[in-house]
């Protein structure tokens, strides 16, 4: 055989992809349905280019610099730091106390009624169905209008945020922590129950062994969105960094809100940390 034909041998063999065309097909879908939506949403990105909007956010974002470091300020930020920490770990905590019940028992690993034909399956689903609902409702309405409502109710201030917080935060929590827990390996929980054990005893040591990094990981990223959160509902006159950040943008003084990006920066990184020495922890 020549060093020629040798040569021509690897065209031969070209790798074609057979998921090639469904991709290019799915594409095109995606495009066409994206297209009407990105008008019906008014994007127009090249608004951004033109000279005088250029301008203007170049001098907007001039004023950002240098950021504030007065004393008086610095002591202010210090204390509206402490109080988004605050805002966004008690809203966490009584969102736990929301969670988690309604997660045990929406959870159908845990299912005490499902074991075997009983007069009580049917009403073990029911509550299931309705639990399931209640997070849905709960998770439904966004924490910034329960912010607004409770603003009106309690007056300014940090209450408000927290009681916003637990409320839609403890139906996503639930929500997540059923997925988790019906995602791991069931098998031990229902052989726990199966032997006489009480919900507790097989959430413990059935499913949570297999799921408390997940479970972990989730419970400090949500966290991290309270932090983000209760920044948002400072805008509403909930306390915090928002509130301060708001006063600091109405006054147009673009080096108090950098300093303040830049603590709240500063708590996203705190709260990538302790989720990954969580982690380490648990495994």
């Amino acid at each position: 055989m020549s060093s020629g034909q040798l040569a021509a041998e690897p065209s031969d063999f070209v790798v074609r992809d057979p998921e090639a065309r469904r991709r290019l097909g799915t594409t095109l879908i995606a495009l066409v349905i994206l297209w009407p939506l990105l008008q019906l949403a008014e994007f127009r990105p090249a608004v951004l280019f033109e000279a005088g909007n250029l301008k203007v956010m170049t001098g907007f974002l001039a004023g950002f610099f240098p950021p504030e470091r007065g004393p008086e300020f610095l002591g202010l930020l210090f204390k509206a730091t402490l109080e988004t920490l605050a805002i966004a770990t008690a809203g966490i905590a009584l969102a736990l106390l929301i969670a988690v019940p309604l997660a045990i028992i929406g959870t159908r690993a845990l299912s005490i009624s499902s074991i075997g034909p009983g007069p009580d399956r049917w009403r073990g689903n029911v509550v299931r169905v309705a639990c399931r609902a209640l997070l849905t409702v709960l998770r439904a309405i966004p924490e910034i209008v329960w912010a607004l409502m409770f603003v009106r109710v309690l007056g300014l201030g940090p209450a408000a945020g927290v009681l916003a917080l637990a409320i839609t935060y403890g139906g996503m929590l639930g929500k997540v922590y059923t997925e988790i827990l019906e995602s791991t390996d069931t098998r031990p929980a229902r052989a726990l129950l199966q032997g006489g054990s009480g919900r507790i005893t097989a959430l413990v040591y059935g499913l949570i062994p297999n799921a408390a990094q997940e479970l972990t990981s989730y419970t400090v990223y949500r966290w991290e969105c309270a932090v983000r959160a209760s920044v948002i509902m400072g805008f509403v006159g909930a306390g915090g960094l928002g509130q301060l950040m708001d006063q600091s943008m109405k006054m147009l003084n673009g080096g108090e809100a950098s300093a303040i990006l830049l603590m709240f920066l500063a708590l996203v990184v705190l709260a990538d940390a302790l989720s990954s020495a969580l982690r380490k922890a648990l495994a």
